[in-house]
C-alpha cells in the first residue's frame, strides 16, 4: 500500500487566508520561500539588510529562471543610514547593434513592412516591433555588477558568502514550487518549435529538458558552476574574464552583437530617486529609463480627485482612467535620460495632474499623450535590526528572456531591448549604447522623511498598475499590508480593455460596463502582479506581507 498522499500542487480549491508578519531584528519578503529563507540566514550571521538582499536576489537566479536569471537587469531603492539611494542596473543595447539592422532582419524574415525610394534608400523603418526573442532584444546584463555594486558600497558579510546557498541549491538540486512550476510549464509548448535553430539548443537542454512538475527536484550545474566563478571573482569574470569570453564565442557563433567592449566598459548607475508626495507620503521611485515615474504620474492625477469608500464603481474608474492617462504618457516620453525631451519635473508637477485629472469624466475614454507644448521579473524586500532597508527588483523581462542560453554556463540573456521603438521620432527608438524604456520599478514609501518601507508588485507592464493600487489601498483606503496585497486588482491591456480577476465584485464590473470600458474577467491570476511590503512601525518593529499570487514568504527574524 502507497502511504504518499497524491495531490495536485497547483490548485487552489479553497482561498487561504494569509496574516501580517510581524518581526523585530530583520525580514526578507519574496516569491520564493527558499531564497527568502536564505537572505534571513544572513541576517542572522550577522550581515544587513543589503547583503540579504543580494543572497536573496541570486538565490532567485536559480530558483526562479522563468522570471529571472544571471543575465538579468537589476533595480534597487536602499534606505541606510538615514539616506535614500537608488542604483539602475538596466543595460544598454550593443554598440554594434542598430535599428537599421534590426529592420533589414525583420524585412528579410518577411515580417517588417518597408518601403524604399528607387536608389535603394530605406524610407519607412517604423513599421514593426522589435523581436522579443534571439539577439536582437539583448542589451547588456546588469544583474551581477549590480550585486557587486551594492556590496561594495553597503554590504558587511564578506561577498563571496552571499553565493553559497544558490550554489547548493544549483549543484544539489530543490524542490520545484507550485507558481514557478506552473509558469516553466506554460512556456514549453511556446520554446519547443525553436529546437531547429542552433543558438537555442543550450537553453532547451539547460532548462526544458526536465521534469517541471510541483516538487520536481530542479538541478542546475551549469549555473553552479558560473556563480562559483562569480563569488571568485568579485563577478568581474561577467564582464573581463573566462564568463565574459563564453559570452562572446556565443555572440560571435550565432549572430549576436555583443561584443568584449560592451561587457567590458558596463558599469551600474547611482542615480537620485524620484518621488511624489501623495496624501501626506512620498511614494518613491528610480527615475528614468525605468517607468516608476508612471506610478508617480498616475498617482499626481489621482490627488486631484476625490474618492469614496474602495468598492465603489466610480472610485475604480477614476483609477482606471488615470492609470490610462500615466501610462499613455509614459509610454511616449520615457526613455534613457540622455535622449528624454520631456521634463521628469513637469510629470510631478501640480500643473500636469490638474491638467489630466480634468479629462477624466464619467465615461471609458482613448487618451492621447498630453501636448508638451501646452505644459519575464522577481521582486524582493529586506530589512535588519539597524533600521536599513531594501527595494529590489531584477528580471529578464519575457519568461526565459531572448531564449538565449550561453553553452555551459546556464546563463539567460535578458530580452530588455524589446522595448524599444523602431520610430525614428520617438525618444526611445533604438540606437547603439542606449538604455530601453524599463519596467522594472522598486518601490519605497516615506513620510515626513522618515523611511515607511520598501514594496514592489512584479509583473512587467503590470507593475505600475500594482504599484499604485497597493498605495491607494495603503494610504487611501487604510487596508494592512496584507490586505493591501490580497485585494482583487484590475489592468488596463490597452484601448477601453480592461481585466480583473475572478474575485471582483460583480457589481462594480456590471457598472464598469456601463461606462464603456471593456471588462474581460479572468480566472488565470499569475499576469496580476506579485508583490512584496515591509512596513517599519514607529516603534521599530516590522510588519510585513507577501501575496498569495506567488510562492514567497516573508522570513522573519
Amino acid at each position: 500500500m502507497n502511504s504518499f498522499i497524491s495531490f495536485n500542487g497547483t490548485s487552489n480549491k479553497y482561498p487561504s487566508r494569509r496574516s501580517v508578519v510581524y518581526g523585530k531584528n530583520g525580514m526578507v519578503c519574496t516569491s520564493q520561500a527558499l531564497a527568502a529563507q536564505a537572505g534571513l540566514d544572513v541576517l542572522k550571521k550577522g550581515g544587513n539588510a543589503i547583503d540579504a538582499a543580494i543572497t536573496t536576489a541570486i538565490c532567485l537566479t536559480v530558483l526562479e529562471p522563468p522570471s529571472n536569471g544571471i543575465g538579468s537587469d537589476l533595480f534597487a531603492l536602499v534606505w541606510h543610514k538615514g539616506k535614500l539611494y537608488g542604483l539602475n542596473g538596466s543595460g544598454p543595447a550593443p554598440m554594434a547593434l542598430t535599428r537599421e539592422k534590426v529592420l533589414e532582419k525583420l524585412r528579410a524574415e518577411n515580417r517588417a513592412k518597408v518601403d524604399y525610394t528607387d536608389s535603394g534608400e530605406i524610407l519607412d523603418l517604423s513599421a514593426s516591433d522589435m523581436p522579443e526573442r534571439g539577439w536582437e532584444p539583448v542589451t547588456v546584463p546588469g544583474a551581477p555588477a549590480s550585486w557587486k555594486a551594492l556590496h561594495e558600497r553597503f554590504g558587511a558579510a564578506e561577498f563571496d558568502s552571499l553565493f553559497e546557498a544558490a550554489i547548493r541549491y544549483a549543484e544539489e538540486g530543490y524542490p520545484l514550487q507550485p507558481v514557478c512550476s506552473m509558469l516553466w510549464k506554460k512556456n514549453a509548448p511556446k520554446v519547443s518549435g525553436l529546437k531547429n535553430d542552433r543558438k537555442y539548443l543550450s537553453m532547451l537542454e539547460t532548462f526544458f529538458n526536465k521534469e517541471l512538475d510541483p516538487g520536481s527536484v530542479m538541478k542546475l550545474p551549469e549555473m553552479g558552476k558560473t556563480l562559483r566563478s562569480l563569488a571568485e571573482s568579485n563577478c568581474d569574470s561577467f564582464y573581463t574574464g573566462d564568463i565574459a569570453r563564453e559570452i562572446i564565442r556565443f555572440s560571435r557563433e550565432t549572430g549576436g552583437y555583443l561584443t568584449e567592449a560592451d561587457l567590458m566598459n558596463y558599469k551600474p548607475e547611482w542615480v537620485e530617486p524620484i518621488s511624489l508626495n501623495y496624501r501626506g507620503y512620498n511614494v518613491c521611485e528610480i527615475p528614468p529609463n525605468g517607468h516608476g515615474l508612471v506610478v508617480l504620474m498616475t498617482l499626481n492625477i489621482l490627488q486631484q480627485l476625490s474618492y469614496r469608500e474602495k468598492e465603489n464603481p466610480e472610485t475604480v474608474h477614476k483609477q482606471l482612467e488615470a492609470m490610462k492617462i500615466g501610462f499613455t504618457d509614459g509610454k511616449m516620453y520615457i526613455a534613457d535620460p540622455r535622449y528624454m525631451k520631456a521634463s521628469v519635473d513637469y510629470f510631478l508637477s501640480e500643473e500636469y495632474g490638474k491638467k489630466r485629472a480634468g479629462e477624466i469624466g464619467a465615461e471609458a475614454i482613448l487618451p492621447r499623450p498630453v501636448d508638451l507644448n501646452c505644459g519575464g521579473t522577481v521582486y524582493l524586500c529586506t530589512a535588519d535590526k539597524e533600521g536599513n532597508m531594501v527595494s529590489l527588483i531584477q528580471s529578464h523581462f519575457n519568461n526565459f528572456g531572448s531564449k538565449l542560453s550561453v553553452p555551459g554556463t546556464g546563463i539567460l540573456l535578458n530580452n530588455r531591448g524589446k522595448n524599444f521603438s523602431l520610430d525614428p521620432e520617438h525618444d526611445n527608438c533604438l540606437a547603439p549604447g542606449k538604455k530601453p524604456y524599463h519596467t522594472i520599478i522598486p518601490g519605497f514609501l516615506m513620510k515626513d522623511g522618515e523611511p515607511v518601507g520598501p514594496f514592489g508588485v512584479m509583473g512587467a507592464f503590470m507593475q505600475p498598475q500594482g504599484q499604485v493600487q497597493v498605495v491607494n489601498n495603503l494610504v487611501d483606503f487604510g487596508l494592512n499590508p496584507q490586505e493591501a496585497l490580497d485585494a482583487p486588482r484590475w489592468q488596463w491591456t490597452g484601448g477601453k480593455t480592461v481585466e480583473v480577476e475572478a474575485s471582483f465584485d460583480k457589481r462594480i464590473v456590471e457598472d464598469l460596463k456601463q461606462r464603456g470600458h471593456d471588462i474581460k474577467v479572468m480566472e488565470e491570476f499569475t499576469s496580476f502582479g506579485r508583490g512584496q511590503i515591509i512596513v517599519r512601525q514607529p516603534d521599530g518593529v516590522y510588519a510585513a506581507a507577501t501575496e498569495p499570487r506567488a510562492d514567497g514568504v516573508v522570513a522573519a527574524w
